[in-house]
């Protein structure tokens, strides 16, 4: 994010240039210029602008923000002190004693409160916001203790999927609005201060504007100049109505009415206006569109990709040529194969489900934790007892070439189950939608999988080449074709080919060979769609864990994705590599009384 400091000094740099330039012109108009003042309201209020974004990008930078996240260093108990109170509540004939509390006793009187079942909007708000002020510090690679650790672990082992998913949403909104918008500056005296003048200075150069004489002006540059002013005060006025709605405001109007009494007719106003922009929203209505607590986002859709499909509906040759050319093959590749898939409530309870199971299996043990977050399908194969017939697709080889054997098989498998039974069961449909999905992140997205495929990516492409190459040539023999169903369209062609696929495993090449013989393991186990299912949510929480903290941020100004939610989540539970110990493992604490 180096780029930020850069474009902070070279956006000063530039806005200094035209400024000058602009004083020079405006100057030497001026003994002929009527609309001086409207000129200068529109200047001023451009400057502050400027001023305002070069200033956000500046504490957006790397190195400013991770300035802004630097504590106060905690030098300990002095004990010395400790010591003299003890020994003056002891003169004093007190009953006081010094006990030593261990960092788990710790952990346990300072977790986040928050009561069991359905949050309502507010708290989702709420919690959303007190979760973004502890772990903001995860897009610069901040280090946070046990007790952090047990806080956010404690509170979404309570909850089920629904809560916890919305609570993280509403996380990276914050974390978006104060990385990739100005709030940062807008949310301060001086923000305050330039949207009221930067309102009344287009107001008020609109209506100077709208009683000057006109008669020396051209039709066709007044009426662009009335363009501009009401295109600037509906911008203005947007950016007010925006700011009104946001979740800061809802943050910042709960906190003057915590603890505050019931009977002042300012605290009953603020309320009333707190269940309007939360709690109002829930109840179907015609002012429901404006949709103000959801702010997320995440568009709640997965896109996916599929290799088979990719082999069978190559692009014909004078395109391929054409889009190269261009530099728009991935382009190209994103609006042709790419498909967008809702984001069900089903995989969304599996998902949960699984990473609060790896939660619970860790325990207290922050060890057990790190080794469950760096488990890519291992851990699945040994509690489902097919450690032995399965492990060397996954240990044994590189992640991305376990990824490509997974889903090709997986492919295999779904297709001919569907052949077999007529329709899909659940834990079918959400394994070839993570199926698709991690194929799409890692052939789509490789900047943001780059942490995790690394160098593998160009073997990753060659032996995609194969394996096209490969069903290619099953497709188009006949004696390796098997006719499913009556007609060879669609979903239907991919079964066929897929039992093709089988069919000549005998003469298959390495990537595709392997990932043959997966399926047929996989096959022949009755929990199959169990165990396939649970290995894509372990291989996506891997990916998750492994991917660099700055590539998942960004991906939130891009509207968002599911590995991004995954990542947060598993740091709420406690599993990855951003907690350690204490360096003090104790502390001593005074108590007095019996």
């Amino acid at each position: 994010m180096r780029w930020r400091i850069m474009s902070c000094g070279s956006g000063m740099f530039l806005v200094l240039s035209c400024n000058v330039a602009v004083v020079y012109v405006f100057i030497m108009s001026l003994p002929q210029n009527g609309l001086w003042i409207p000129t200068v309201l529109i200047f001023l209020t451009g400057m502050i602008k400027y001023i305002e974004r070069s200033r956000a990008l500046y504490l957006a930078s790397v190195d400013k923000f991770k300035y802004s996240m630097l504590k106060e260093a905690d030098a300990g108990k002095n004990y010395t002190k400790l010591m003299d109170e003890l020994s003056n509540m002891k003169k004093a004939n007190l009953p006081a004693k010094v006990e030593v509390i261990s960092e788990k006793d710790a952990m346990a009187k300072s977790t986040i409160k928050a009561n069991k079942g359905g949050l309502k909007n507010l708290d989702i708000i709420w919690f959303g916001h007190q979760f973004f002020k502890k772990y903001v510090g995860l897009y610069v690679d901040m280090i946070f203790n046990l007790k952090e650790w047990n806080e956010t672990r404690k509170f979404f082992l309570d909850r089920t999927a629904r809560d916890p998913f919305r609570v993280v949403e509403v996380e990276l909104n914050f974390m978006y609005e104060v990385l990739f918008t100005k709030l940062r500056v807008v949310y301060t005296t001086f923000g305050a201060i330039s949207r009221i003048f930067s309102l009344t200075g287009v107001c008020l150069a609109f209506v100077l504007f709208a009683l000057k004489s006109k008669s020396k002006f051209r039709d066709t540059n007044v009426m662009i100049t009335y363009a501009l002013l009401i295109g600037a005060l509906a911008l203005d006025i947007s950016a007010l109505i925006m700011l009104f709605f946001s979740d800061w405001t809802i943050i910042h109007l709960k906190k003057k009415v915590d603890g505050a009494p019931h009977n002042s007719l300012k605290i009953k106003m603020i309320r009333a206006l707190l269940r309007l922009l939360t709690e109002g929203t829930e109840k179907p209505s015609r002012y429901s569109q404006m949709q103000v607590i959801n702010r997320s986002r995440w568009s709640k859709t997965i896109p996916s990709y599929n290799l088979i499909d990719y082999c069978l509906h190559p692009l014909k040759k004078p395109w391929i040529d054409i889009v190269d050319v261009l530099g728009l093959t991935g382009y190209l590749d994103s609006i042709v194969y790419v498909k967008w898939m809702k984001f069900d409530r089903e995989l969304r309870d599996f998902i949960f489900k699984e990473l609060k199971s790896k939660a619970k299996e860790s325990a207290d043990d922050l060890t057990i934790a790190k080794e469950l977050s760096s488990s890519r399908g291992d851990w699945v194969l040994e509690t489902q007892g097919c450690w032995d017939s399965l492990v060397k697709y996954i240990s044994d080889v590189d992640y991305n070439q376990s990824l490509i054997q997974w889903h090709v098989a997986t492919e295999i498998c779904y297709n001919c189950d569907l052949a077999d039974k007529g329709e899909a069961t659940e834990e079918m449909k959400i394994s070839k939608l993570l199926s698709d999905y991690m194929l799409y992140l890692l052939f789509m997205q490789s900047s943001l999988m780059s942490g995790v495929a690394g160098v593998g990516q160009i073997r990753f492409l060659d032996d995609c080449a194969e394996i096209c190459a490969q069903v290619k040539r099953i497709s188009d023999n006949e004696k390796y074709m098997v006719s499913v169903g009556e007609t060879v369209r669609g979903r239907d062609k991919q079964m066929i080919v897929c039992q093709g696929i089988r069919n000549a495993s005998a003469e298959l090449n390495s990537m595709l060979f392997e990932s043959c013989s997966l399926a047929e393991e996989l096959l022949k186990k009755e929990n199959r769609w169990e165990i396939i299912s649970k290995v894509w949510v372990e291989m996506l929480c891997y990916a998750a864990s492994h991917t660099p903290a700055n590539m998942q941020v960004a991906q939130v100004s891009k509207g968002g994705e599911l590995i991004t939610i995954i990542w947060l989540l598993m740091t709420h539970f406690g599993l990855g590599d951003q907690f350690q110990h204490n360096k003090r493992k104790t502390a001593a604490q005074l108590f007095v009384g019996k």
